[in-house]
């Protein structure tokens, strides 16, 4: 991406350039095609649970950015159907995340994404978003 990227990328650039919960959240799109998208997130210590590990809503705010970048590179606005996801290793401060999502099948106006958050080469989740379509192609 360079630039505005809601001037030069796709509709999910253009959405993500106005979700200012990822992006306070400090997630950043690093690229977006048609049916993926890769997000990454550094873990801070606002992210800390009470057990010393990030709280896992972050991480599926994490997965759940990636999924509505990638559901969202097609043009119509698409939003989660419903989602869910399996948690697989405990995540620290410092942590660097990256989550990258997959699309696996649309039809009609439904699609089913496929998320991997990693840390480096570790899975710390999977997770799995519904998305519906509601809308017409975004005016840009």
């Amino acid at each position: 991406m360079s630039g505005d990227p809601a001037a030069d990328g796709t509709p999910a650039d253009a959405m993500f350039a106005s979700d200012r919960a990822s992006r306070g959240m400090g997630i950043e799109l690093l690229e977006a095609a048609s049916g993926s998208a890769l997000v990454r997130m550094t873990v801070t210590a606002a992210m800390i649970n009470g057990h010393g590990s990030a709280h896992g809503g972050i991480i599926f705010a994490l997965a759940d950015t990636a999924f509505a970048c990638a559901c969202n590179t097609h043009g119509p606005v698409t939003v989660a159907a419903g989602a869910d996801i399996t948690f697989v290793a405990a995540v620290k401060e410092g942590d660097v995340l990256t989550a990258s999502a997959c699309e696996r099948t649309r039809f009609g106006r439904s699609g089913i994404y496929d998320v991997t958050v990693l840390r480096g080469s570790t899975v710390i989740a999977e997770f799995r978003g519904r998305s519906r379509v509601i809308g017409h192609d975004r005016e840009r």
